[in-house]
């Protein structure tokens, strides 16, 4: 009978401390701060938040068909039991992004956070196990215009944070080439959003701020698919794998809440104030999928490419409507990728042993501002380097790098360049294995 490490129980630990502090957001949006303004994430659920692993990141994020027995792939369940060590990865990620408009003018802005926490565990030799937390979806923005109305020229501001966050339990089982997997988990987060109209003529000194609070959770699962098979008379193995994940419904808490106040010199009068709080409701999320290939050599290349979307048609939010704006009807988005190997059993020259990687991606957003779609491209790279000079360790230090472009300057849009830089650990050990006696 086997003891349940305590670097097991050490991981847990952290893995649920981690949790509960990046379940934390700030009280309030302020322009003047130090994270990433991203006026799109304004709509719908916000930017969707890549919570890929970084070593996968660097090859372009093509997961559907990608299996590791030493990296944890959580975007395809049924990866899971390809896994021979016990492995515990977590991952940061940089990014900065300058916006432009079609009259030149532009800003630069940036965030750094956590980007995932993994553990997976090999049960067998053909099942396997995983629990994580990584985000979801994430919204800061703050802007500011003006415009003439009834009361003179008005100055009206837009402010809002927050995000979804994913924590799941996961397995997978194989039978011969052929492997299924789920995911089951928790999907939680709130968002703030406070808008501001001001009155700029001294004669009509108004203002009215409205602030919205919503709450959501609920459970959320995704399944998979993988399926390999070695080419007759080579080392290259060919796999084929899948995720699908229908659309499912959170729990949605909204609060609403509007002042209205007049500016008589030193006096600030509170006209009105309305309140109405705790409208229940459900979110429903959209249908999504992904297809992928891959080929194989040993562990010295791979090479894929890797198709997902998601429907959007059937998103909506039943009691705050404004989640509904902005939203398409589909995204979608393609990609190629591939890692290598030089010689990974190399100790006298350490850069044969490490991996690199590079990948390119071109696809759609699904937000879309007047009939306008918002096209999305990139290139990414990167490597993974061993820390031990032992051969047989597979643990290892990931980084990734994303340069790519959001959106466009037609009908008046706004246009995104960005750059992420991921770093991510792979800790490799061999927990739960049974020994085996010649």
């Amino acid at each position: 009978m086997h003891k349940f490490p305590a670097k097991c129980l050490t991981a847990f630990l952290f893995l649920v401390m981690s949790s509960a502090a990046y379940a934390q957001t700030s009280t309030y949006s302020n322009p003047n701060s130090e994270r990433e303004n991203n006026p799109y994430s304004k709509y719908g659920i916000g930017e969707l938040w890549n919570g890929n692993s970084t070593a996968l990141k660097g090859m372009g994020s093509i997961t559907s068909a990608y299996a590791d027995p030493y990296i944890i792939n959580p975007e395809n369940p049924a990866s899971y039991s390809s896994l021979v060590l016990t492995t515990f990865q977590g991952g940061l990620v940089a990014s900065a992004r300058n916006i432009t408009s079609g009259s030149g003018a532009s800003y630069t802005t940036g965030t750094a956070s956590l980007a995932y926490l993994n553990i997976g565990v090999p049960v067998s030799q053909r099942a396997g196990i995983s629990f994580g937390l990584r985000p979801y979806t994430h919204s800061y923005y703050a802007l500011l215009d003006t415009a003439a109305t009834a009361l003179g020229q008005t100055q009206r501001s837009y402010a809002g944070d927050g995000g979804l966050s994913y924590a799941y339990m996961g397995a997978a089982y194989k039978i011969k080439g052929l492997s299924l997997g789920f995911n089951l988990g928790y999907m939680f987060g709130t968002y703030r959003n406070f808008t501001s109209t001001t009155s700029v003529d001294t004669i009509k000194a108004y203002e009215a701020q409205f602030a919205n609070y919503t709450r959501l959770g609920g459970l959320y699962w995704k399944g998979g698919f993988n399926y390999e098979h070695q080419l007759r008379d080579t080392n290259i193995t060919f796999r084929i794998g899948g995720t699908l994940s229908l659309g499912q419904n959170l729990t949605e808490h909204v609060s609403n809440y509007r002042v209205s106040i007049y500016n008589f010199g030193d006096t600030l009068v509170n006209d009105t104030s309305y309140s109405n709080t705790e409208q229940k409701g459900k979110l429903k999320l959209p249908v999504s999928y992904s297809l992928g290939v891959m080929f194989a050599k040993n562990d010295k290349w791979a090479i894929g490419v890797d198709y997902s979307a998601s429907d959007w048609t059937n998103f909506h939010s039943t009691p705050d409507s404004n989640m509904n704006l902005g939203v398409g009807k589909q995204s979608y988005k393609l990609a190629l990728g591939g890692e290598y190997t030089p010689n990974s059993n190399d100790i006298h020259n350490y850069f044969s042993r490490v991996t690199y990687r590079a990948g390119f991606y071109m696809g759609q957003d699904y937000v879309m501002l007047q009939n306008t779609a918002m096209p999305v491209m990139g290139f990414t790279f990167g490597g993974s380097f061993p820390y031990k000079r032992n051969t047989r360790s597979h643990s290892k230090l990931h980084t990734s790098f994303d340069i790519g472009r959001m959106g466009t300057h037609a009908n008046g849009q706004l246009q995104q360049t960005y750059f992420r830089f991921g770093l991510g650990l792979t800790f490799n050990e061999k927990w739960f294995i049974q020994r085996r006696y010649e």
